[in-house]
């Protein structure tokens, strides 16, 4: 039978070219190369190597017998990998998200339901979280409307209202609400992590310029020391009070108030009750 570790050291022979050098590599004594390479041979029942004095060196069937080990201890790898990750995927919810917000709500909930699973989460762009969904990767999935394919369960989740923020000075302030197409022009501060809401900016306002901080220090400093307009929400939580100067207008398109809906395939759908519990005035309970 194969040994895999045999295999490993024929594949680094074949590398590295000398006994010596392989046993310098993987720590083992060149009489113990030695006796690997003869015990393959045994074991494929053919020569693998071209012997000279001093020397040997990989004959036709011992390059192809090279080949076969690589692939097998490929796919030896992958058949390792695969099982690692499915038990890790029995204990783990993974979630896919289109903004940080509903995470907020999603996570606590879950932790609180499930103590002994672990809750992964991550920020994605809306193609990378379909391709979740298909691939069963994710167990829940947070769109910013109703998915289109039929064979995901689609749950109303969570309501997010943009607002933009302007210091009293602005030319915005007095204004009770605004558009998409009143602010376009304006140049704004903005997050780096806020999911679809950076994209639908930028389309929504093609004229405008969006001076991104990925330092969260850097972007509350901006926001208190600058006059140039940023965004907030219903659900963001202002706990060092950076807008406590600014005047909040809500932005009225009706692409800036976002339904949030949990998608999921079947198997999954108990993780949403949970969800159902969560403290807040925003959930829509189906």
């Amino acid at each position: 039978m194969l040994d895999l570790n045999e295999l490993e050291q024929l594949i680094t022979f074949a590398d590295m070219g000398t006994l010596s050098m392989v046993a310098e590599k993987l720590h083992i004594s060149q009489p113990t190369i030695t006796r690997t390479m003869q015990h393959l041979e045994e074991v494929f029942g053919v020569s693998l190597f071209v012997r000279g004095k001093n020397k040997i060196m990989l004959n036709d069937t011992g390059i192809k017998a090279v080949e076969q080990a690589r692939q097998l201890l490929s796919a030896t790898d992958n058949a390792l990998k695969n099982v690692r990750a499915f038990d890790k995927s029995l204990h783990t919810i993974t979630i896919s998200s289109c903004a940080p917000a509903p995470l907020w709500y999603v996570l606590p909930a879950l932790s609180s339901a499930y103590p002994d699973m672990t809750i992964a989460s991550s920020i994605k762009s809306m193609p990378a979280i379909c391709e979740d969904l298909d691939s069963e990767f994710c167990q829940l999935a947070i769109l910013p409307h109703n998915s289109q394919y039929g064979h995901y369960t689609n749950i109303p989740f969570l309501k997010e209202n943009l607002s933009v923020c302007v210091p009293a000075s602005h030319a915005l302030a007095k204004k009770p609400s605004v558009t998409f197409s009143e602010l376009n022009g304006f140049n704004f501060l903005l997050n780096s992590e806020i999911g679809f809401w950076d994209e639908m900016c930028r389309v929504q306002m093609p004229a405008s310029r969006f001076l991104v901080q990925t330092d969260q220090f850097e972007f509350e400093e901006l926001v208190r020391e600058s006059s140039l307009p940023c965004f907030t929400t219903n659900l963001a939580k202002d706990s060092q009070n950076l807008l406590a100067d600014r005047i909040r207008i809500p932005v009225t398109d009706p692409e800036a108030n976002v339904t949030y809906y949990l998608a999921c395939h079947s198997q999954s759908i108990a993780y949403a009750d949970a969800l159902k519990r969560i403290d807040t005035n925003d959930v829509i309970v189906c």
